[in-house]
């Protein structure tokens, strides 16, 4: 009963209400244009984000087998894209004549520390697993980060505990089970730590979602909220790398007691590549979400897992067992089943709005 009701909304309000089903029911040239150009449109921010996103990935993985200082890397990529973020903001100011928005100290404080410390921590735990852990186990156990945000948004009122809420987080969790189960390339150090920085990633993601969906914040743009952020962040990430890196990179002869300069230098260019990969990853992610929907970035991330899992296997020669597959596919379905009913849920809402 309950899901014929869902399925009856969700057609009353995407078929029948949809402005893109009357668009492309119309038959009008120009709008069947419209619609095609659209679709062009979101299919070079999927392309684009896939690529920064998925090339990312691999590169670190490449990258930090001949310079295991992931932390150092990670904090390059923060303070690059600080500098980026702050000559675009510097752009657009100019090219608009139009003040950027600045946060004051106490509204800095008490709306980004949480945001940027947890951040830090994500992206530092999952480039420090990368010296542990194949590709394959670390997209699969991040993937569990949507579980984490659902715990997040109870716990701070922005989703309401239902049982298809139950079934996803159990399902995504048995999947990720199985799929470590007697796994011939799992490695404890490496998958706690991708766990860690899953629950980060949950509690950022859910942070953020307040800070950017306040207007009177005024960091809806996804530069402004990343000029602002990566401070926090490297603050954050400070204390877990000089302890656990500063003694070994200042006596590396890849960086302080270099013999080479083309060492030197290449080290430095190779952290470069990586934090302009960075930055355009995260900026291709926003601006996916601002020009097309949530709905958009959520499919086009639980598609990215698996392109990212294929070339893990066929590429870096990642192996997977039948019970893995089994395990990978029933973490991708409650994802999907999550994605579904979320957007049956707001089409629902926009259906009361319209009646």
């Amino acid at each position: 009963m309950t899901l014929s009701r869902n399925v009856n909304r969700f057609y009353s309000c995407c078929i029948n209400h949809s402005p893109w089903s009357r668009r492309f029911l119309s038959s009008s040239s120009v709008c069947t244009l419209k619609y095609w150009v659209f679709a062009a449109k979101t299919c070079a921010l999927v392309s684009l984000y896939y690529l920064f996103s998925i090339g990312l990935t691999f590169y670190q993985k490449w990258f930090i087998k001949d310079f295991p200082f992931p932390l150092t890397v990670v904090l390059c990529h923060l303070i690059v894209k600080f500098l980026l973020s702050a000559a675009i903001r510097c752009a657009l100011k100019w090219f608009n004549d139009v003040d950027r928005v600045t946060l004051s100290w106490p509204e800095y404080l008490k709306k980004l520390t949480i945001a940027g410390i947890a951040s830090a921590m994500d992206i530092g735990l999952s480039n420090w697993s990368f010296r542990f852990i194949t590709i394959s186990l670390y997209t699969m156990s991040k993937s569990s980060c949507i579980v984490f945000i659902l715990l997040f948004s109870l716990l701070l009122g922005l989703e309401t505990l239902r049982a298809s809420l139950v079934f996803v987080v159990l399902l995504i969790a048995s999947g990720l089970f199985m799929f470590t189960y007697s796994s011939t390339q799992f490695n404890l150090d490496g998958f706690v730590m991708v766990m860690l920085a899953s629950i980060m990633a949950g509690l950022r993601w859910t942070v953020a979602q307040l800070v950017m969906q306040r207007k009177e914040t005024g960091l809806s743009h996804p530069v402004d909220m990343m000029y602002h952020i990566q401070p926090w962040m490297i603050v954050g990430l400070l204390p877990l790398a000089i302890p656990f890196e500063g003694i070994e990179l200042a006596t590396s002869n890849l960086v302080f007691r270099y013999h080479d300069v083309e060492v030197l230098l290449t080290s430095i260019g190779l952290v470069l590549i990586g934090a302009l990969l960075a930055f355009l990853m995260e900026l291709g992610e926003y601006i996916l979400l601002v020009h097309t929907s949530s709905l958009t970035l959520s499919i086009s991330g639980i598609l990215k897992e698996v392109f990212t899992l294929y070339l893990a296997v066929k590429v870096n020669g990642d192996t997977m067992t039948t019970i893995n597959k089994i395990g990978f596919t029933c973490s991708i379905v409650g994802i999907s089943l999550h994605v579904l009913t979320r957007t049956v849920r707001q089409d629902g809402r926009k259906c009361r709005a319209i009646s």
